[in-house]
């Protein structure tokens, strides 16, 4: 009997990996790992086990994997508490010693080659993987919608779409068949070792073209990004990190042309209104 274990499953991504995969597998035969394990047992589907999982927390991380064979590691959020490759050291480091033999880790696109800093922590944990000598999958995951959702909402409302990504294109798609798929790879019998998974690339301008109702779109340096973020009442930091999202897509880093996704899903992905009308009913 194979047992399957989730991270982080009262995240939007956990959540849905979790509900997904006891479509798959017996729901006897899954863990799930929570920080906070009295929510988890709200939502997880009926039979799961629900157990400790901080990834601040190595030795009740140990403890939660002990029978685990196969385990989603849903990356954590960055913090300035713990920093994240630390996490995940802990959460790398806790397989190993409970003897867990195969992790899908969801990483960033082509995290092995690219430079851009969101693909730092995500390197350098799959190097980590690699090192523990553990069998695995990198999920390296492209773009949510979700990520625009302030942009979809104030275009569907009337408001100009502003970027400053030029003709960057990135690959957008549900968060929800992100991890649809990373639950259907640790299911597999014989899943591959690196997935670029991602919808097909567009740009910012196909994507505002694609929202409902008539708008301004409006494509702007730079720093007039981070200008009009902040005049609206952005926290200038985050609006920087914004920016640089918007330049790193200008640069390419998030165009692919890949099926992966689609084909880990055996159908097509959600057409892009449909996607988008799903974002704005959030």
């Amino acid at each position: 009997m194979t047992t399957y274990a989730v991270t982080g499953v009262t995240g939007r991504f956990g959540r849905v990996a979790v509900k997904t995969l006891a479509e798959l597998v017996p729901a006897e035969n899954i863990v799930a790992l929570a920080r906070n394990t009295e929510k988890a047992a709200e939502i997880v589907p009926a039979g799961v086990t629900v157990r400790p999982g901080d990834y601040a927390q190595p030795e009740a991380l140990a403890a939660s994997l002990q029978g685990v064979d196969r385990l989603l590691f849903v990356s954590s959020i960055p913090s300035r508490v713990l920093p994240r490759i630390q996490q995940h050291q802990n959460i790398i480091n806790a397989a190993k010693q409970a003897g867990v033999s195969y992790i899908a880790y969801t990483s960033f696109p082509h995290a092995d080659t690219a430079t851009v800093p969101l693909a730092k922590d995500h390197r350098e944990t799959e190097q980590a993987i690699s090192a523990a000598g553990l069998a695995h999958s990198f999920l390296r995951n492209n773009w949510y919608l979700e990520n625009e959702a302030d942009f979809l909402r104030a275009g569907a409302a009337g408001e100009p779409f502003v970027y400053s990504a030029g003709e960057g294109k990135a690959g957008y798609a549900l968060e929800r068949e992100y991890a649809e798929a990373a639950a259907r790879v640790l299911a597999a019998m014989d899943p591959k070792e690196i997935y670029e998974f991602a919808g097909a690339a567009r740009t910012y301008r196909e994507l505002a073209e694609a929202v409902p109702g008539q708008f301004p779109i409006l494509a702007v340096t730079d720093d007039e990004f981070t200008d009009r973020l902040v005049k609206a009442g952005m926290n200038p930091r985050l609006a920087q990190f914004m920016t640089a999202t918007q330049a790193m897509i200008r640069a390419g880093v998030l165009a692919e042309d890949t099926t992966d996704l689609s084909d880990v899903l055996g159908r097509p992905l959600t057409p892009l209104a449909e996607a988008i009308q799903e974002v704005l009913r959030k």
